[in-house]
């Protein structure tokens, strides 16, 4: 008799679709996420039908959608579930104790550590390097949305106006949400299991039907106002959202297993494989195992948009935009021709939260900073330390040869185009080279594929970064002040000028 996989007997939620497990093949928790994806998709429209909010009330809103995401959870994490409750309980009751000055600091630390404990029990205790669906993937996206809520409320609530970026402006918070309210917005249906992260004010202007109220600026107005006249449909954005998700699916079940990314650490394929072969099939390898990422995400973005959520406005041809909390821009990855451009579309809600919390609030070394708490916020596995340190050092450079090398191939079409393929290329060969210690996971295996690179793009990216010098960041936003403040005294000093050559016209005259 065959050995049961293990990996059908390790899932902590409902054994309920064990019979789909065993024909499909597939893990028994990896069964149970997809299946509880479709149901909140299908829940979604009901829930946007249904309970409109012109036909209900918030509260009850708020109740259904958390009391679907609670049960969501449990089918798929059982018991372990518990732990989004007692994560958000916790950083609430901070955040009524601590108060409004000192809470975001607070609830960043107890979230962070509290996500990270049950990382690394997870690691090192239960399944270390297996890949399936499992608790910390929702608490992950939760820790985001604890400590994004606790930094808008000490924006809304004890910074003054004129300290605020335009950004935290619009998503201050003025007041304490209310329990309820708080676990909504953490716990609902539509992104407990997979998010993706959005704003506290989004999120109860979608619940109280009034879509981006406080996004509404002056030069807006009036397409804002064709929403209140005629509320657009969702549907066609969520069955296309869907079509590309199960396309990006079936891609990954057929073509994942062909180029495997432990290959590229093979001592065969190492020692018998030219160069440039080993360049290819890591390219190869690494595209293959994006389509899983596209798949979770654009299911979950069609899952929100499905229930109303995620609405952005419109084009400038009057078409509505569904992507205010899209998490991804397939194309816009997979023809980047920069580090930069490719971070920006992947992960965007998180690439967000990382800038809010992090980046622009960090007074020095803002980058280092911020690869250092994605690494903490991804979890325990050292590739993933390995990955994020690299991409410090490639961001580095990719920033020094944008700003030094880059101008001078602006200056015709053929020359920007000609740059654009190479920049395509070494771009997509850098985010190739970045994360395989985050699919290896392991540490041996991770420096194994380095030294069979010859550490060739970390020292490269080095040298190019001392080479090419970059001003820093805090001195950039000083020439971009100084600038700014500039600017009015030149038209004032124009405007005088003009005035004074007037004056003596009519004298002459």
């Amino acid at each position: 008799m065959a050995a049961e996989d293990p990996r059908t007997t390790a899932c902590t939620g409902s054994s309920l679709l064990q019979p789909v497990s065993e024909i499909t093949n597939l893990p028994l928790d990896q069964v149970n996420f997809v299946v509880c994806q479709l149901c909140a998709l299908l829940s979604a429209f009901w829930f946007r039908l249904f309970l409109h909010p012109s036909k209900t009330s918030p509260f009850i809103r708020h109740v259904v959608a958390t009391v679907l995401g609670l049960y969501f959870a449990l089918f798929c994490f059982g018991w372990y579930a518990l732990h989004f409750l007692f994560q958000s309980g916790l950083t609430y009751g901070i955040m009524i104790l601590t108060g409004v000055e000192h809470m975001h600091k607070y609830c960043l630390l107890v979230a962070l550590s509290y996500l990270s404990l049950c990382q690394i029990t997870r690691v090192y205790v239960f399944d270390y390097g297996m890949y399936s669906a499992d608790f910390t993937g929702p608490m992950m996206v939760i820790t985001q949305k604890i400590t994004s809520l606790a930094f808008e409320i000490h924006d809304g609530m004890a910074r003054k106006e004129e300290h605020l970026t335009p950004g935290q402006k619009i998503l201050a918070i003025r007041r304490m949400p209310s329990l309820l309210e708080y676990f909504s917005y953490n716990c609902n249906f539509m992104g407990i299991l997979a998010g993706p992260t959005c704003s506290y004010n989004d999120y109860i202007a979608f619940i109280e039907g009034d879509p981006r109220r406080h996004r509404d600026q002056e030069a807006d107005r009036k397409s804002y106002g064709k929403l209140k006249q005629s509320e657009p449909s969702p549907n066609t954005e969520v069955v296309r959202k869907v079509a590309t998700s199960f396309f990006c699916l079936l891609v990954f079940l057929s073509v994942c297993k062909v180029f495997p990314v432990e290959r590229n650490i093979d001592d065969d394929f190492i020692a018998n494989t030219p160069f440039y072969a080993q360049v290819v099939y890591l390219y190869l390898s690494m595209l293959t195992t994006r389509p899983k990422y596209y798949f979770v995400w654009t299911l979950a973005d069609a899952i929100n948009n499905a229930a109303g959520f995620g609405f952005n406005g419109y084009d400038e041809d009057g078409s509505p935009r569904w992507d205010l909390i899209s998490n991804l821009r397939i194309l816009n990855i997979e023809l980047a021709t920069s580090f930069k451009v490719f971070l920006d579309n992947w992960n965007i809600q998180t690439a967000h939260w990382l800038k809010r919390v992090c980046y622009e609030r960090c007074p020095f070394h803002p980058t280092a900073a911020t690869f250092i708490l994605s690494a903490m916020w991804h979890g325990a596995y050292p590739g993933y330390y390995l990955t994020f340190l690299t991409g410090i050092v490639i961001t580095l450079a990719a920033r020094a040869v944008r700003h030094n090398v880059r101008p001078y191939f602006l200056q015709s079409s053929t020359h920007k185009m000609v740059y654009d393929v190479i920049t395509w290329a070494a771009t997509q060969i850098a985010i190739c080279y970045t994360v395989v210690p985050f699919v290896l996971l392991s540490v041996g295996p991770s420096i194994k594929f380095y030294r069979s690179w010859y550490l060739s793009l970390h020292i490269g990216c080095i040298l190019l970064a001392l080479a090419l010098p970059v001003k820093p960041r805090h001195l950039r936003l000083k020439d971009q002040q100084k600038n700014l403040l500039q600017g009015p005294v030149q038209v004032q000093g124009h405007l005088e000028a003009t005035d004074s050559n007037c004056s003596r016209k009519e004298k002459t005259t």
